[in-house]
């Protein structure tokens, strides 16, 4: 299956879940919740305020050169970037600057990190990663780092109101 018969398989729409595409062709999906979209939203807004020039998008699909399809959860991409990359209007076929994943309940930390070495191979700059407790990590493609290079103004912490 690729990433167009998922998006348009009738039986895999209005799901409340994630759905990604494993590079075996197998979907993933993922149990979310409204604490976590609300985690997402805060780290949204904030990245827009720090970040103005360049394009915030939520649950992005990036199409990996190992065949499967991510969806990020946040990133950011540069003008430059995104301008060569917009007509693309099922899959990026390049990682953003930044890519964001807020973890899910019962997927492990592990997981994400895994997800952030594909980023890495597909150009990607950090990818952060964050806790259910808005607690955030960042990492470049040599490990994880103190704050982010890109947006050193960023917290290390979202709190939820």
């Amino acid at each position: 299956m690729n990433w167009q018969e998922v998006c348009e398989h009738p039986s895999l729409q209005d799901l409340p879940f994630k759905i990604e595409l494993n590079q075996w062709g197998q979907i993933v999906m993922s149990p979310t919740t409204t604490y976590r979209s609300l985690l997402l939203t805060e780290i949204s807004v904030k990245l827009n305020q720090l970040q103005s020039i360049g394009q915030v998008l939520l649950l992005c699909p990036i199409q990996m050169s190992n065949g499967s399809v991510y969806v990020v959860d946040i990133l950011w991409m540069s003008e430059a970037r995104f301008n060569q990359h917009k007509h693309e209007d099922i899959t990026f076929s390049i990682a953003p600057e930044i890519c964001v994943e807020v973890m899910l309940p019962g997927i492990h930390a592990d997981y994400l990190i895994f997800k952030s070495h594909a980023y890495f191979a597909n150009d990607a700059e950090e990818v952060w990663i964050s806790d259910l407790a808005g607690n955030l990590s960042f990492y470049n493609a040599n490990g994880k780092i103190a704050q982010s290079a890109l947006i050193p103004a960023f917290p290390q912490q979202i709190k939820i109101l």
